[in-house]
């Protein structure tokens, strides 16, 4: 198929190189010159693990970028709307989905063929029916259903191993307003196996699922959490063989006749930490809940679950501050700002919050992460030092706060042998084996 993907964002970019791995002819779309530049170079935009690769195959022939939106539109058979849907104290700024919208429109107003507009970015339930289909009739002056085809698709990917995730999906979900979206959404997606479930469904419905799966991963984080916080308190308990004991259990643990157990993947989740962040899981519940205001559906569940993520900085400031004895003018490491590892991603990553809380109260924090090369805004006007040496980083610090999870943090502890005073390790992700360094606290070991 000739797809047009509009937006080369972390979600578009992914999804354009993906489908052109599939074999489509796919232009990505942008109105950031400086995006498409890296785009036409083979060069990724963000940080993501296997799309260097994909670029180097297909960039300059399945997979092209360009600033005119409108000629590629003009020339696909389906356009996938992939920009931000960053959110607000409302709920979710719909800005650049109606700004493509209206772009896109304009560009099917002189089509002859039929073609299908599908929604990938997260938008609440309603979105596409009520905000994106009228604006594409209206700039078109064609009508929904006959002179072209609309439909939701929800992405499923997560940072880190998004390629992977595209490419070994677990479902596909398909929203349409018609038959011929759907064919052509099943079209898009007829590489994958027949084993891959797809679930056709209307737009509200695909957009639901897209929040409802996002909602039940922040759940599970913030339960595990508090749980972390109740073992502390009680004392001789550790809450990593506490969830270790629920995992355990047959709805999260199956054991095949043969072979060795099978871990469900939502046993990763139901970890204790220093919390969530990215720009999925603490958006979108927030987006949840403001819709269920809005719509007077009161939602305290998602409302504790972003209560419990937002004090995740303080529970693990607080070890720090025990542990020292106090805060000010104390020499502090902060390892890791992405918010999670296998990404430079640092939206609303928890470590921001933290390091502003260490430096409220007094300490130098110096910060350390493998793939980020620049601190946000708010942590350089702190005068936050962030170093990608680890060994440097480790030097002369009183304390170490473990607070992303890279696989490339499991070497601190031989890093800290033989230091002496040995500092304090706080492992704000329960990473180490907690018998690894001498002075080892982490977040829920009572």
């Amino acid at each position: 198929m000739r797809v047009c993907v509009v937006g080369a964002g972390y979600v578009g970019v992914v999804t354009a190189a993906c489908l052109a791995e599939l074999g489509h002819m796919v232009t990505c779309a942008d109105v950031d010159r400086d995006r498409v530049d890296l785009l036409s170079a083979g060069k990724p935009p963000v940080h993501e693990k296997g799309l260097p690769e994909l670029l180097d195959l297909h960039s300059g022939e399945r997979l092209r970028a360009t600033t005119d939106v409108g000629r590629a539109v003009a020339e696909a058979e389906l356009t996938l709307i992939a920009v931000g849907t960053p959110s607000t104290d409302e709920g979710i700024d719909l800005g650049a989905v109606v700004a493509a919208t209206r772009e896109i429109g304009g560009a099917l107003a002189g089509a002859d063929a039929y073609s299908a507009v599908v929604v990938k970015s997260t938008v609440v339930p309603g979105t596409t029916d009520s905000v994106v289909l009228p604006l594409l009739a209206e700039a078109s002056g064609r009508a929904a259903g006959r002179d072209f085809g609309v439909g939701m698709n929800p992405e499923f990917l997560t940072e880190g191993q998004a390629v992977a995730d595209f490419m070994e999906p677990d479902r596909l979900v398909l929203g349409g307003v018609d038959e011929r979206t759907h064919a052509a959404l099943e079209e898009l997606y007829a590489a994958f196996p027949p084993s891959v479930p797809r679930m056709r469904t209307n737009t509200r419905t695909a957009e639901m699922v897209k929040y409802a799966s996002n909602a039940l991963l922040a759940t599970s984080i913030s339960f595990a959490n508090e749980i972390a916080n109740l073992c502390a308190a009680v004392g001789n308990v550790d809450v990593v063989e506490v969830m270790d004991g629920v995992h355990l259990s047959r709805y999260l643990t199956a054991v095949p006749p043969e072979g060795p157990p099978v871990r469900a993947e939502l046993s990763s989740y139901l970890a204790a930490g220093s919390g969530f962040g990215g720009s999925c899981l603490p958006k979108d519940v927030r987006a949840l809940i403001a819709e269920g205001g809005r719509l007077g559906v009161p939602m305290p569940l998602l409302s504790a679950v972003l209560d419990t993520n937002d004090a995740r900085p303080d529970v693990l400031v607080e070890l720090v501050e025990r542990a020292l004895g106090g805060l000010a003018g104390r020499e502090v490491a902060v390892l890791g700002i992405a918010f999670k590892p296998d990404t430079d991603d640092v939206r609303e990553s928890p470590s921001i919050p933290l390091v502003e809380r260490l430096v409220a109260r007094g300490a130098h924090v110096t910060a350390h992460d493998p793939v980020v090369r620049t601190l946000p805004a708010e942590l350089r006007d702190l005068g936050v030092k962030l170093t990608d040496d680890l060994e440097v980083v480790l030097r002369g610090r009183e304390a170490i706060v473990l607070a992303t999870r890279w696989d490339q943090y499991l070497e601190v502890p031989g890093l800290l042998a033989g230091r002496t005073p040995p500092p304090i390790l706080v492992d704000g992700r329960r990473l180490l084996d907690r018998s690894s360094v001498e002075n080892y606290v982490g977040i829920g070991l009572g």
